[in-house]
C-alpha cells in the first residue's frame, strides 16, 4: 500500500469519521486517497478554521477531532488552532504535508520546520522519514492525544513518503516507555484527603476542565451531594453540574460570582480538582483561599503545585479519584456554611441595571430560557464570552465549549461547526462580539456549503468590548482603537451574501420572537445581529493581579 493508502486506513481503524481541512501540493497524494474513503472531509475556508472545528469536535463529542493542511502558510496557519487546544488539553491530531524528504532543510518552496515551530504547543509531534512509520506513528498519535492529560499531537508527512509503499501491520496496541499516565490516586493520598474533608467546616470543590475532558461530572455530583459540599467552577469547568444545582456556586475568579469568589476566600478546604489555577481564576496568588488547606486532584503530576502551593497532592484521573472518594466520603455537618453560602447569594446575585435598550446579559437569558439549557453554547473571546458564562444557564457537560486559557478570537464560530458536526442531536449557538466574528467568518461558507444549521448570535456593540472596558475602567476612557462605529460590515447583508440567512435584534420587544423565528431555520447558518448598547460592562471584575476579594461589583 502507499503511504496515503496507509494513512487513510489508520484513521478508520482509529474510527475517524470527519476531518476538517484544506488541501495543497504535498498533501495532495492523501487528499486523492480521502476523496472517496468514506471518510467525510469537511472543506474549511482557511486553516485556522480547520484547526478550530476539530477542536470544538473534540470538546463537543469527547473525541479525538481531526485536521489537516499542506506545509509551509497551510501548517503555520494550524498554529493558533493548535495552541489553542494546546492551552485546554483538548485531544486533537494534526496532519501536516511536508516538502519530499531530500528536500528539507534547503529552503524549499512552501518548506517550514513545522515540528520545530509547533513543539512548544504540542504534547508530541512527528516527522516521519519513512513509510513503514506511518502505522506505528498513528497508532502513538491518537494514544496520546487522548490518554493522560489531553492535548494536539502533529504529525509532519513528506510527500515522497506519502507515495511510498510497504506492506500494512496497524500495531494492536501501544507501549511507549517513557509515557505511563497514573489513573488511581495513591491510597494514602486520598486517605489524607478524606480526613481532611471529615475534619473540615468550610470545604469547596473548585472543578476544572479536567472534570469535563474526564467525563467526571456524574461522580462529582454524586460526591457534593453525598458530603453536602459546595461546589464552584473555573471557566473551563462549566457545565460540569447544573447551573439550577443548589450546591452550584457559578463561575469564580476575575469574573466570577461574587459569592463563588467569597468562597475561595473563606473556605478552609479547597478541593481543587482538574484545573491549574490560572491566573485569570486566582487573582493576586498570595492572597488565593488564604485560609484554606489544598486537596489538588490532576492527571498530570507537572500541573500540581506549579502556581499554588498544595498540601494534599494527588496525581490521577478526576473520574477514577472520584470513584474513591465516593465509596470512602466521611460524614460531615456544612450546614453553617451552605447557610451561609445561600445568604451570600440572596444579597449578591449576577444582575444588572435594566434600561430601555438591548442589554448583552438579556439576550443569554432569553437564549437560555429559549432552548433550557439543552444547547450547546460556543463563544468567541471578550464580553461576549464572560456573558455567556455568567447568565446562560448549563444542564449537562461538554456543553460550553469556548477557549480558556489562549483567549482565541475568531475560535467560537469555526469550533460551533465542528460542534454541530459531533453532535446533530442539539442545537449549537455561537455568543459572538462584532469583533471576533470577523477573524473566521470565512467560515460562514462551510456552513452554508456543508448546510450546518450553526446559530450565530453577534452581540453588536460596535467596540472592541472587553479592551474598551478596561480602557474605561483603567485608561481614563482613551478608547484607542477599539472603536468600530461606523467600520463594521451590515451582517445580516453579509450573511445574506454567503447565502445564510441574517436577522436582526434592535429592541428588547423583538428579541425573544425573532430569536424563536431564527432558532427554527434549520436548513443552514443563520446570523443573528443583536445592537446592543455600546458600553455596557462585564460585572462583577475583579482587577489584574488584585485578590479576589477586591470585586468590582456594581452595575454597568
Amino acid at each position: 500500500m502507499t503511504g496515503a493508502k496507509i494513512i487513510v486506513e489508520c484513521l478508520k481503524r482509529e474510527k475517524v469519521e470527519v476531518i476538517f481541512g484544506y488541501p495543497g501540493g504535498v498533501v495532495l497524494p492523501l487528499c486523492d486517497v480521502l476523496y472517496d474513503s468514506g471518510i467525510r472531509f469537511i472543506l474549511t475556508r482557511h486553516e485556522q478554521g480547520a484547526a478550530h472545528a476539530a477542536d470544538g469536535y473534540a470538546r463537543a463529542s469527547g473525541k479525538t477531532g481531526v485536521c489537516l493542511a499542506t506545509s509551509g502558510p497551510g501548517a503555520t496557519n494550524l498554529v493558533t488552532g493548535i495552541a489553542t487546544a494546546y492551552m485546554d488539553s483538548i485531544p486533537i491530531v494534526a496532519i501536516t504535508g511536508q516538502v519530499a524528504t531530500h528536500l528539507i532543510g534547503n529552503d524549499a518552496f512552501q518548506e517550514v520546520d513545522t515540528t520545530g515551530i509547533t513543539r512548544p504547543i504540542t504534547k508530541h509531534n512527528y516527522l516521519l522519514k519513512s513509510v513503514d512509520q506511518i502505522s506505528r506513528v498513528f497508532k502513538e498519535a491518537f494514544y496520546i492525544a487522548r490518554t493522560g492529560k489531553p492535548g494536539p499531537v502533529l504529525i509532519d508527512i513528506p510527500v515522497d513518503v506519502q507515495k511510498a509503499e510497504t506492506d500494512f501491520n496497524y500495531p494492536e496496541k501501544v507501549e511507549i516507555r517513557s509515557y505511563k499516565p497514573v489513573y488511581n490516586g495513591h491510597p494514602l493520598q486520598i486517605e489524607r484527603a478524606l480526613t481532611l474533608i471529615k475534619n473540615s467546616k468550610k470545604p469547596l470543590i473548585l472543578a476544572g476542565g479536567g472534570v469535563i475532558s474526564s467525563n467526571a461530572s456524574e461522580e462529582l455530583r454524586k460526591f457534593a451531594e453525598k458530603t453536602q459540599i459546595p461546589v464552584a467552577l473555573t471557566m473551563m469547568g462549566l457545565g460540569s453540574i447544573p447551573t439550577e444545582h443548589p450546591l452550584h456556586l457559578g463561575m469564580v475568579g476575575m469574573h466570577g460570582t461574587i459569592y463563588g469568589n467569597n468562597a475561595i476566600m473563606e473556605t478552609d478546604l479547597l478541593i481543587a480538582t482538574g484545573c491549574r489555577f490560572d491566573d485569570r481564576v486566582t487573582g493576586k496568588i498570595s492572597e488565593f483561599a488564604p485560609h484554606a488547606k489544598i486537596v489538588h486532584i490532576d492527571i498530570d503530576p507537572a500541573s500540581i503545585g506549579k502556581n499554588v502551593p498544595v498540601d494534599v497532592p494527588i496525581v490521577g484521573d478526576v473520574k477514577k479519584v472520584f470513584e474513591q472518594f465516593i465509596s470512602n466520603a466521611p460524614k460531615t455537618n456544612t450546614d453553617e456554611w451552605i447557610k451561609k453560602i445561600k445568604d451570600w447569594k440572596e444579597k449578591f446575585p449576577l444582575t444588572y441595571k435594566k434600561s430601555d435598550g438591548l442589554k448583552p446579559q438579556m439576550v443569554i437569558e432569553t437564549i437560555s430560557e429559549l432552548t433550557q439549557g439543552e444547547a450547546i453554547i460556543a463563544t468567541e473571546v471578550g464580553q461576549n464570552q464572560m456573558w455567556a458564562a455568567q447568565y446562560y444557564k448549563f444542564k449537562h457537560p461538554r456543553t460550553f465549549i469556548s477557549s480558556g486559557g489562549l483567549g482565541t478570537m475568531g475560535f467560537g464560530f469555526p469550533a460551533a461547526i465542528g460542534a454541530q458536526i459531533a453532535r446533530k442531536d442539539r442545537m449549537v449557538i455561537d455568543i459572538a462580539g462584532d469583533g471576533s466574528i470577523q477573524m473566521n467568518i470565512q467560515e460562514l461558507s462551510t456552513a452554508v456549503a456543508e448546510k450546518i444549521p450553526v446559530k450565530v448570535v453577534i452581540l453588536n456593540n460596535c467596540h472592541l468590548g472587553m479592551v474598551r472596558q478596561w480602557q474605561e475602567l483603567f485608561y481614563k476612557k482613551r478608547y484607542a482603537f477599539t472603536c468600530l462605529k461606523n467600520k463594521q460590515p451590515d451582517f445580516v447583508k453579509l450573511a445574506e451574501a454567503y447565502g445564510a440567512k441574517g436577522y436582526r435584534i434592535t429592541k428588547k420587544e423583538e428579541l425573544k420572537k425573532i430569536l424563536e423565528k431564527a432558532f427554527a431555520y434549520d436548513d443552514g447558518p443563520v446570523f443573528i445581529d443583536c445592537i446592543v448598547e455600546p458600553e455596557e460592562n462585564v460585572f462583577p471584575m475583579v482587577p489584574a493581579g488584585a485578590s479576589l476579594k477586591e470585586m468590582i461589583g456594581g452595575l454597568a
